[in-house]
């Protein structure tokens, strides 16, 4: 029988599974999950998993108080900003991971945090906020992929979780190509938003994202039972997909100012023909200026002031001297 709303509420508790060692699991109610202590299925190679969503202001006396762990583990799964990190105890370990949170409106940056503690008889874990993740590795426990370890648990999440990752790094090497596609036809207006939105997203996710290798190997050294050569290999390779994934972020992140270099040079590159057409220009008409300044005086002695004729002859005689300084520019290559 299902517990009243207000039971769950108040724990926070979104799912519970009993795994029997073998390959099966069952779901359990919040009832069984909340008094069941596990210690009886450690004897036969079981364990049980209890999913908690921190909620911070509901008691959850499981997890503070029912649950017997260590205070620093409790202070540690209810933190909500925690970097990728692994803990050994004697009874257990701690593994804090994160993964991209892909509600709608929400950044790609915005990495979630799950809180994994692993011992012999069971896994507690407690995630902030949304994880599709999750939600995938419960589909596939419906449809019989039943982990039979805890180890195999936590190496095959890992996988889920780096996979979310792969699919966010992917996109952004793809606007990468993009922008450096456009970088020549396209307004550099348009296409700063887009470069800064791109090099932000991936120099905060390569900060999140690059301490889960080390977590991720630490926990790999875990010697009980559960623990598996097999699952030590996966979580091998998942940390190794997490050091590709801060390489390649590097490198959107160099390419992203490349493209802005580029930009700039562009930019700079326009403005220096600009300026030489008004240098050009200004050299041009700068003796042309000062002819018709001088003749233009209110003195005597101008030569042909009394002949209607010389304002042709010097119109003529400045253009002619316009041409020449355009040919002598382009003669010296200047233009």
């Amino acid at each position: 029988m299902i517990a009243p709303l207000s039971k769950i509420d108040t724990e926070g508790l979104l799912s519970a599974w009993r795994f029997d060692g073998k390959g099966s699991a069952v779901r359990m109610t919040p009832d069984e999950a909340l008094s069941a202590h596990a210690a009886d299925r450690s004897a036969e190679g079981g364990f049980i998993w209890l999913h908690f969503r921190h909620l911070p202001r509901a008691p959850q006396t499981y997890l503070r108080q029912t649950a017997g762990l260590d205070p620093n583990v409790q202070e540690s799964m209810l933190e909500d900003q925690c970097r990728p990190r692994c803990a050994m105890f004697v009874d257990g370990a701690l593994l804090s991971l994160r993964g991209i949170n892909l509600q709608r409106n929400a950044l790609p940056e915005e990495l979630v945090t799950i809180h994994l503690w692993v011992d012999a008889r069971r896994i507690i874990s407690v995630q902030h906020d949304f994880l599709s993740s999750i939600a995938d590795f419960e589909d596939a426990l419906v449809r019989g992929r039943c982990p039979r370890a805890q180890g195999e648990f936590v190496a095959e999440l890992s996988m889920r979780l780096v996979e979310r990752v792969d699919a966010v790094v992917n996109t952004l090497i793809e606007d990468a190509d993009e922008l450096e596609d456009a970088v020549l036809t396209t307004d550099s207006s348009e296409l700063l938003p887009k470069l800064a939105v791109l090099r932000r997203v991936a120099i905060k996710l390569r900060r999140h994202i690059a301490p889960q290798r080390e977590a991720l190997n630490h926990f790999a050294l875990e010697d009980d039972p559960w623990m598996g050569p097999k699952d030590r290999n996966r979580l091998r390779d998942a940390a190794d997909r997490v050091a590709r994934f801060s390489e390649e972020l590097d490198s959107v992140r160099e390419r992203a100012a490349v493209i802005r270099e580029q930009m700039v040079d562009t930019r700079a590159e326009q403005m220096n023909k600009s300026m030489l057409v008004l240098a050009v220009v200004t050299v041009v008409f700068a003796p042309m200026t000062l002819i018709s300044g001088m003749f233009g005086m209110n003195v005597g002695g101008i030569p042909g002031n009394t002949d209607p004729e010389a304002f042709w002859a010097l119109a003529f005689a400045m253009l002619v001297l316009g041409f020449i300084l355009l040919w002598l520019f382009r003669r010296m290559k200047w233009i």
